[in-house]
Parts: C-alpha cells; structure tokens; sequence
C-alpha cells in the first residue's frame, strides 16, 4: 500500500476536523434546544398560579389571565410553540436558573435583577402598595417599617427589595399574595406588602373586608419578560411578536379586557372635564329638585278640593311624577353620559401616561430636588393627584350609576308575559346577596309557603325588588344577633302571593315612612345611598298591580309585604 506523504495527511485530518464539527451542529442536545426559531422547537413559559389578573390558573384549572392572552398571541404571530407552565413563584425563578423554564412571561424589572437577567420592553406596570388591617396606622414612609414584621411574596421584588435596602423589619415570605393577604386579614404581623392590583383583586375575591392599601410608597416599574443572561435571542423572538401585538392594536384589546375594567387606583389627572362634569350633575339634580317640588305642590291642591278621592289621587301624582321624570331624563341623560363617559373612557389612557412620566420625573427629582409642576411643588403633587384622580374616578363612576338607576325608574317595562313561582325568584335572589347577609347577621331565616299559585311578571324585575329588599333590611341591623326572616305566603281571600321581608333593625320614623319611595330620599347618604332603590322598586310593583306596604316602628324593626296577583287560569 501506498503511504500517505504528510501534505495528505494534513488533507485529511482536515476533513475529518469538518466532519466533527458538523456532526455536532447537527445532533448536539443544545444546537436544537437553542434553536429558537424553529417550528419544532418548544418554548416552556412560566409563570405565577396565583397573581391575578396577570396570571393564575381558573376554576376549571386552567392558565388565564393578561400574560397568557400575550404569550399565546406572540405564539401565534411568530409561528412559536409554546407550553405555559404555573407554579408557586419561588418555583418559577429557580426554574428559569435551572434552564428547565426558558422564559417567565411576567416579572417586575429592577436594576438589581438586571444583572443576571434580561428583560422585554414592559408590556404593563405594576405598583407595588402597603396593605394593613383597618385603624392600622399608615406608614408615612420606608422609616415607619422599622421594626415592624412585613409580609411579602417569597423572592418577589418586594422581598428582593426589603432584604437589598435592609429597612431593619422583619420579612415573613410566603407563597402567593393570597397567603400574604389571608395571614394579615387573619390578625397576624403588621403589614403585607403587595402588588397592588392583583392585591386589590384577591382581597374583594376572596371578602377580605378588614384591610385595605394604606400607602404607596414605590414607584409603579415595568412588567415584562425575562430570561437568563445568554438566552437574549429567545427573548428577541417575544419582543418582536409584541411589537406586532401593539401595531395591530391586539396588546391594547388584551390589557382593556383584563386589566382595563378592574384598575381600581386611577393615576390619570384631568381637572377641566372633572369640573364640567360635576356641574352638569347638579345642574340636573337641581333640575329634578324643582320638578319634585312642583309635583309636591300639585298633590298638596289636589288633596285640598278632593279629600274624598285621595287613594286615586295619590296615583294620578305618581304617575305625573313618573311622566316629568321621563321627560327630564330623557332630555339630560344623553348630555350626562357625554362627558361622563370621555372620563371614564380617557382615564385608563392618562394613568399610563403619568405612570410613564413618573421615572423621569422622579429620577429629575433625585438629581436635582423640588421643582414646580403645574404650579404646585411635585413632593407634594406626586402624593395628591393619585387621591384627586381617584375621587374624581369614584364621582364619574356614581354619576353613570345615577343615571342609570333614573332611567330604571322611568322605564316603563312590559316584559310581565312570563310564568314565574314566586320561591324560586326569592332563593334567586339570595343567592346573589349571601354574602352580604353572611356579614350582616348571624340569624337569617326563609320560610317557603308550599304550592304557591304561579305569576304572571317579569322574574329579574321581581328579583330586583327582592334584592332591594333584603339590602334594606341588612343594612338597618346594627349587630350580627339581630335578625332577618322572608316569608312566602298564599292569600286566597285576595287571590294574591305576598312576600313578607321582616328585620329587628333600627326601624323607620313614622315621618319617614310615607316617603320611602320618594325619588332621592334616604337616610343613608353618608354610605353612599342614592335614595333609588324603593323608588325603582315601587314603580316596578306598580307596573305588575302589586302593592309595597311599610310597616315600622324605632329601635324593633321593620316589615314589608309585597303583594301580587295570582295568575288567572285559562
């Protein structure tokens, strides 16, 4: 055999050099595992089962939320295949070191993560508040936690920021800020420090009435996804699919559906249009105030030449009530939704614009101290214009809520074709208010009459009624030991069904008792009242030739009886 000078040695080692190298590009563990962009290529996401709205797992087990709407549409854009993957927080971050999770779809991005982690662009804003028990005291800034026991989420920013800033409390970490909020609630350590929407959520989801945000003291950071130094390609990859996501408008129709309508803090500052807004509601409330008073007198001079005839009198009144009424909110409710519905429309949009304005207003604050911002000092602005905003936000909210319950009580409803067993709109009904009993009394009765005849009626009118009713009756207890009792019965004399709603509250004043259904009448206003509610209730029974009797007497209680026709049988 011929031997091989060393030039053709050279040759072929340099082959078989190229060889290796392909062999393994081609079926090395890692060259697919990296390999983004391939349609083979599974993506694990993960993230937080517990951090409602942005992420958690749903009564039917599965993932939901605003970040797994965004993934799966990045997913989709970009042709990816991703699996989304839940779990305690803790879990997900030593996932994402360990290389068994590729990407967390939602963390909050602060300096000191970033140096052993990369992040996207935020795709939300998430602030960060202080929850306590109610008549806690309020810290009124980081040096009021010293010394205090703080719960936080187990290696969420609030921990990785307490243990780095050493405020010199105690940090109780715990799993979800379920946990968090459940221990504080339950009367243990002092504050929970949470992010705030998800806190807020958790907090009316699960009937935590005993604890509120009592302070703010972080500034609102972005939210975004991360990935471990190294991985900056597969992060590209969901930068470019919500780049796509914004252009298309999909990201913004994503945020308002989760996120939108459950922002409870509004940060947005629109003074002109709060104002214009505010006076058109008392322009109509003055409005109604002289037609109310028109309609007194009427009644007063017909009830003076016709004693005889009062009872028909009285509904002759009602219903020249009702007709004005109709008339003026017909005229002005348009004109009140107007302006009222650009607030509630622009808030959201303004809120991100001074979330957004907050960084760089507070890092020009921290190089160069106080300055004037539209002519206040920011010290002072940066604390006000999120209660400002919020009060205007809760006096736009209560206008539309005017509104509409003024158009109830003018809508003339003749949707009453339909066959209805009175107990089973009653259970219907405290269905939906058990919660509220639960909190307002410890002896709740219901006592069904068996049989009862059918109705002719609407069953969600009657059901409102009902649940007015109930309300009613909850709110005049004032202790758990005293009670509320609903009764059906059957009154064959009459040929009627009546619901009698009873309670051993504080009872009504015999002056008040003939204006119970006056339109803005209530004793409780300082509770939020609008004086509607019977009002709305009593033209509803009327439109079914039913009747609403009050019966009071101070410091004992209250019954009313809702009567109703039997069906007539064909």
């Amino acid at each position: 055999m011929k031997s091989l000078n060393k030039i053709e040695i050279k040759v072929i080692l340099k082959i078989l050099q190229y060889i290796s190298i392909l062999f393994l590009a081609c079926y090395s563990p890692y060259s697919l595992a990296n390999d983004w962009t391939s349609p083979n290529t599974v993506i694990i996401v993960g993230g937080d089962y517990n951090f409602p709205p942005y992420e958690f797992i749903d009564a039917e087990g599965n993932p939901t939320g605003y970040n797994i709407d965004i993934t799966k549409a990045i997913a989709k854009v970009m042709g990816m295949k991703v699996e989304i993957v839940l779990d305690n927080w803790d879990t997900m971050r030593e996932g994402l070191n360990k290389g068994s999770i590729n990407i967390l779809q939602g963390m909050t991005i602060t300096p000191e993560r970033q140096l052993s982690l990369s992040f996207s662009p935020p795709h939300a804003k998430v602030q960060q508040s202080v929850f306590a028990r109610t008549n806690s005291k309020a810290p009124r800034n980081l040096d009021d936690l010293k010394g205090k026991e703080i719960i936080v989420q187990n290696l969420g920013s609030m921990h990785d920021y307490l243990l780095q800033n050493d405020v010199n409390a105690k940090i109780i970490p715990v799993p979800t800020h379920e946990d968090a909020l459940r221990l504080l609630s339950s009367g243990k350590h002092d504050y929970a420090i949470v992010a705030n929407l998800p806190g807020l959520y958790l907090g009316k989801e699960l009937g935590l009435s005993n604890i509120n945000v009592v302070a703010k003291p972080f500034t609102a950071r972005g939210y975004g996804y991360a990935v471990t130094k190294g991985n900056e390609d597969l992060l590209a990859q969901f930068n470019e699919g919500f780049a796509i996501l914004q252009n298309t408008g999909q990201q913004q129709e994503i945020y308002d559906k989760w996120l939108g309508l459950l922002e409870k803090d509004p940060y947005a500052y629109w003074k002109p249009i709060g104002m214009v807004a505010g006076g058109l509601s008392i322009i109509m409330l003055l409005a109604l105030g002289v037609t109310f008073i028109w309609n007194r007198t009427l009644r007063t001079q017909v009830n003076k030449r016709t004693n005889e005839l009062h009872l028909q009198q009285q509904q002759l009144i009602q219903a020249d009530k009702m007709s004005s009424l109709g008339i003026l909110v017909s005229g002005v409710a348009h004109e009140i939704n107007n302006p009222t519905g650009l607030l509630l429309l622009n808030l959201p949009v303004l809120k991100e614009s001074w979330h957004d304005s907050q960084e760089i207003l507070e890092e020009h604050y921290k190089k160069h101290g106080d300055f004037t911002f539209a002519g206040l000092k920011y010290s002072r602005l940066r604390d006000d214009i999120p209660l400002m905003i919020e009060e205007m936000h809760e006096g736009a909210k209560k206008i539309k809520n005017i509104v509409e319950d003024l158009k109830d009580f003018t809508r003339h409803d003749s949707a009453q074709d339909e066959i209805i067993n009175l107990n089973e709109v009653v259970a219907a009904a405290i269905r939906l208010v058990e919660n509220t009993i639960r909190k307002s009394t410890y002896h709740f009765s219901v006592d069904y009459a068996k049989n009862l005849p059918p109705l002719n009626a609407s069953s969600q009118r009657i059901e409102q009624v009902i649940i007015n009713l109930i309300l009613n009756a909850c709110q005049a207890l004032s202790s758990h030991h005293e009670k509320v009792n609903i009764k059906t019965q059957h009154n064959l004399k009459d040929k009627t069904v009546e619901l009698v709603v009873s309670d051993t509250g504080c009872g009504i004043a015999t002056e008040n008792i003939n204006r119970l259904t006056d339109p803005f009448f209530t004793t409780k206003r300082e509770l939020g009242g609008t004086g509607l509610g019977l009002s709305v209730s009593a033209s509803i029974i009327q439109a079914h030739n039913g009747k609403l009797v009050y019966e009071s007497e101070i410091n004992k209680g209250t019954i009313v009886t809702l009567t109703l026709p039997v069906k007539n049988k064909p």
